[in-house]
């Protein structure tokens, strides 16, 4: 029987009538005794007396050679070798809980099966997943203080907002349905449910490293790391704690701005993942806007960097409460644009983005760019829309600079943000 016969199909480029070309196989057992390597390396370093620097790249050769071998002859072969491998890792631990030896734990056992089960990667599927699978091993292993200090670090308010994250993701997302359920065909449960999984992720980042760095950072962080949770939210407590002393001004003033250029960072990172059409044509007005913005941020921020940081509010993004009520927002003005559109045109759509971004940017940019891949007016004229909504958010932030806080705050951030207010105008009317 001709070799094709008895090799997986990734064999076939290297397979023909005559012959067999053997580099490509041993490019992949090379792999598994250079990942073997590499675990093993790791391993000697850091537990001395298990299986190592030698017993790895064996154990991951093994996991091929024993593929190859499994695909001529039957899958009962590399499975054989399998239970032995785990028969020769199980007969050290059993020794050593017979002499009532300390126990080493299961860490490297596990870290070999699984090396088995890469080097039989390497052979049966694309070199690229066994590599990566075979390097995250690696990494997983060495990095052990640090995840324990991540675990040690988690409060329990920590823990449960990732777990609502999970929840929100993992287990409503996927039995909602993907149809539409209004008169214009825009909102489906699944779709909209996504972008709250989207903007939940996005706060949950800012937040868990707002958890690790932000009460030790200055006033520059803990503006980026705010704004990363909700620039909305960062200002309030930067004007709350003016309230209450006014030396922080400087700081506040610095905060509130840098908050809201990060918030460009978020609208560009939701136009990207819902349509990098809309980011493509969207990026440079944006862009200038955003330099506009962090000009005057970067100025204050130098002002105030010697003073003492504010310590911003970050609290859980994953209660179901905002997710649900940031789903009903979304769905709202993505139902809004369609009916606003369908009725008034693309003028209506500057009042309504106005509107909207006294509230929230998340909702107006996800709704944009969700029907900008439909519509190739709100595509060519998004931004435009967008724009608006931004200068109607640096509207209500001032009002809450100065309401929340003191009025010298609200009219310092006021005059920071006419800089990329006027910016933006001549955009929308000269471009």
């Amino acid at each position: 029987m001709p070799p094709q016969e008895f090799l997986p199909r990734w064999f076939a480029p290297l397979v023909t009538a005559e012959h067999t070309d053997l580099s490509g196989i041993f490019l992949r057992l090379g792999m598994c005794v250079l990942l073997g390597f590499l675990v093993g390396l790791q391993r000697e370093h850091t537990e001395a007396g298990m299986p190592g620097l030698r017993t790895f790249p064996l154990i991951t050769l093994a996991g091929g050679v024993f593929a190859i071998v499994g695909r001529l002859i039957g899958v009962w072969v590399p499975a054989a070798a399998l239970l032995t491998v785990v028969a020769l890792l199980f007969f050290p631990q059993w020794l050593r809980l017979q002499q009532r030896e300390p126990d080493p734990g299961i860490t490297t056992s596990m870290a070999a099966l699984l090396m088995y089960g890469v080097g039989a990667l390497l052979l049966l599927t694309r070199l690229e997943v066994g590599v990566v699978v075979g390097g995250a091993i690696a990494v997983m292993l060495q990095f052990k203080p640090e995840m324990r200090h991540l675990s040690d670090q988690l409060g329990a308010e920590d823990l449960r907002a990732i777990m609502q994250f999970v929840l929100i993701s993992c287990i409503i997302l996927p039995v909602l349905p993907d149809t539409p359920i209004d008169p214009y065909g825009v909102i489906r449960p699944f779709n909209v449910w996504l972008m709250v999984v989207l903007i939940v992720a996005l706060s949950l980042g800012g937040y868990i490293a707002y958890k690790f760095m932000g009460r030790a950072a200055g006033v520059f962080l803990t503006g980026l790391l705010g704004g990363a949770v909700s620039s909305t939210a960062a200002t309030i407590s930067a004007a709350r704690q003016v309230k209450a002393d006014a030396g922080l001004f400087s700081a506040a003033h610095a905060i509130v701005l840098l908050a809201s250029a990060v918030m460009f960072a978020r609208v560009f990172v939701e136009m990207l993942v819902v349509n990098p059409r809309f980011l493509a044509n969207s990026a440079s007005p944006l862009l200038i806007m955003a330099l506009a913005t962090l000009l005057p941020a970067f100025a204050q921020w130098r002002r105030a960097r010697q003073t003492p940081p504010l310590i911003a509010d970050a609290k859980n993004p994953t209660q179901m409460r905002a997710a649900i009520l940031f789903a009903i927002a979304y769905a709202v003005v993505l139902f809004l644009v369609a009916a606003v559109k369908d009725a008034l045109g693309d003028r209506g759509l500057f009042v309504l983005a106005f509107f909207s971004g006294l509230h929230d940017m998340d909702a107006v940019t996800l709704s944009l760019a969700r029907m900008a891949s439909t519509d190739e007016a709100i595509l060519a004229n998004g931004w435009r829309y967008l724009v608006i909504a931004i200068i109607a958010n640096m509207v209500v932030k001032s009002a809450f600079a100065g309401l929340l806080g003191a009025w010298k705050l609200g009219r310092g951030v006021a005059l920071s943000f006419a800089i990329p207010t006027a910016a933006g105008i001549a955009l929308v009317l000269l471009l």
